[in-house]
């Protein structure tokens, strides 16, 4: 009997070491990182960084209250802030501009932002800094297709916030219930606010189809300044807010690695951008390194005097990592919906499920050294591959037509 007790000790020991978690901060590039945690518990402290761009260019007068940022088959789109009612598609290296899109029938009350999704663009009016007690906050939705074509077919998301019961008002820049940034989801409209109190931002959700709606407030946090513009990259799972502290010092914060849509869950990292007294606006990107930003002119005499401008940035030092891991990730889940492979530790016998499309896919075996020891043909949706010939050590199952996909089991 006690031989078995320790036998069995010894095969269930492993099992509670494979399944234990280890909260603490999992990314390589922060100063607390920690090799052994399996969770990310958004606990992670960064060095400070301040990045160049790589260039500016001045962009034409038309737009010098630029305010909000897309990038869109080839070309970056923009909006002023001032009541202007166009958008205006301009080129992503020089800033010119390529084509003005009239949105007629619209009012520019404030419009502030610049978002999209497949089908549409969306504007949000929502810009609350005059004296913080607007009642008309809304998002225009206008097809791109029919803005195109030139008959823009727009309708409108009205929304109030639910802890703003004070509508006396607050003066000017003192109120924290103005907005400029949001993003578009699969489903949802994700604003930030911009709060010139707290210099926090708070998080609100909204559906995005036309209605009246009251926005639900999902998280905050402390950004230590003014939220300005946001980009979102959902492939990646990478969301990127642009905004400035109370000295115009720009910068862009890095949200990645977090739970379901909580973007403060995760990592969060604060970049400084070394364009200081730049009233940054709008921002955009497509593949999360490559970021466009935009700032808006801004004078104050004699001191400071800075015309709008367009610039890039290179942030793959920063989230290259991030990024290749999760490309890593994402092709392993895609795997595990087409190959199963099991077990891990065997004598005789490798099991492999596969998706009935792979039928007839030829499969190969390794040894740790590379040299093939095994082949053969997937016949079935389940396949039983016999190992017993082979000597024991470590070796790698290969798939034909999926490179990405090796592995590795042990024969006993």
């Amino acid at each position: 009997m006690r031989s078995i007790c320790i036998i069995f000790i010894f095969l269930f020991l492993p099992v509670c070491a494979v399944n234990a978690q280890v909260m603490g901060c999992t990314d390589p590039m922060a100063k607390n990182y920690n090799p052994l945690a399996t969770v990310n518990d958004g606990s992670c402290k960064y060095a400070s960084v301040s990045v160049s761009p790589t260039y500016s260019a001045k962009l034409p007068s038309q737009i010098k209250e630029t305010s909000g940022l897309v990038k869109w088959n080839d070309h970056l789109y923009t909006l002023n802030d001032d009541g202007d009612t166009n958008l205006y598609a301009i080129e992503s290296s020089t800033g010119a501009i390529l084509e003005v899109l009239p949105l007629p029938g619209t009012v520019n009350q404030d419009w502030e932002e610049l978002a999209q999704d497949e089908g549409y663009f969306y504007i949000g009016d929502f810009g609350n800094n005059v004296d913080g007690n607007r009642t008309n906050l809304n998002i225009l939705r206008v097809g791109k297709m029919s803005l195109l074509s030139g008959s823009p077919e727009i309708d409108r998301i009205n929304f109030t916030y639910p802890d703003q019961t004070n509508f006396k008002s607050k003066g000017s820049n003192n109120s924290d219930f103005d907005c400029e940034a949001f993003i578009i989801t699969r489903d949802s409209i994700y604003l930030f606010t911009k709060q010139w109190v707290s210099k926090k931002t708070s998080v609100y959700v909204l559906p995005k189809i036309p209605g009246t709606y009251t926005a639900s407030r999902k998280t905050g946090y402390d950004v230590s300044g003014l939220i300005t513009g946001a980009t979102w990259v959902e492939d990646k799972r990478l969301l990127l807010l642009s905004g400035y502290n109370g000295i115009l010092q720009p910068f862009i914060y890095l949200l990645y690695d977090f739970k379901d849509l909580d973007f403060f869950s995760g990592n969060k990292r604060k970049i400084s951008l070394s364009i200081s007294f730049h009233q940054t606006e709008g921002i955009a990107t497509i593949n999360g390194t490559d970021v466009f930003v935009t700032n808006e002119q801004f004078a104050q005499q004699p001191f400071v005097s800075v015309t709008q401008k367009l610039h890039k940035f290179d942030l793959s030092p920063y989230l290259s990592n991030y990024l290749e891991n999760y490309n890593l990730v994402s092709i392993q889940n895609n795997f595990k919906n087409l190959i199963l492979t099991f077990p891990s530790l065997t004598r005789d016998i490798v099991y492999i499920d596969i998706a009935a499309d792979l039928i007839s896919t030829k499969y190969s075996c390794t040894d740790n050294k590379g040299k093939q020891v095994l082949e053969g043909v997937l016949d079935s949706k389940t396949n039983k591959i016999n190992i017993s010939s082979l000597i024991p050590g470590v070796y790698t199952l290969l798939v034909e037509g999926y490179p990405d996909y090796a592995y590795k089991f042990v024969k006993r």
